[in-house]
């Protein structure tokens, strides 16, 4: 049992990337989040309740290399229909096709330019 008085309000997701400018535009014209601030190595970006930070880390290992360890966030949507229509017609790499899953999950999963994987899923 937690007794403290704090409270966790929200999450962000923080990122590395290759290329900052490469990976930001991804995220605004594939993805529809919108920019929000961004400086020398950063640039942060929402949707709704869906916040990133991207870090720019061009000598890092990529996401690509990391398989399944990619998987960075399951975001909870209403109307996932709509977005995987939206996402498709944007050319998004959806690597996991939308279909109803035995654990009340409508989802699917994409693939970012970073090789970073998403899920989307809304409960049925």
């Amino acid at each position: 049992m937690n007794n403290s008085t704090s409270e966790i309000i929200g999450n962000r997701y923080v990122l590395a990337v290759k290329d900052l400018p490469v990976s930001a535009k991804y995220y605004q014209e594939k993805l529809g989040l919108k920019s929000v601030w961004h400086g020398e190595g950063w640039h942060f970006l929402k949707r709704d309740s869906f916040f990133v930070m991207l870090g720019e880390c061009p000598d890092d290992r990529s996401a690509f290399e990391t398989k399944n360890h990619s998987y960075f966030a399951y975001i909870d949507v209403e109307g996932i229909d709509q977005l995987h229509g939206e996402y498709l017609k944007a050319g998004v790499d959806i690597i996991y096709p939308l279909k109803d899953k035995p654990w009340e999950q409508r989802e699917f999963g994409i693939q970012t330019v970073d090789g970073h994987r998403i899920m989307f899923g809304q409960k049925i």
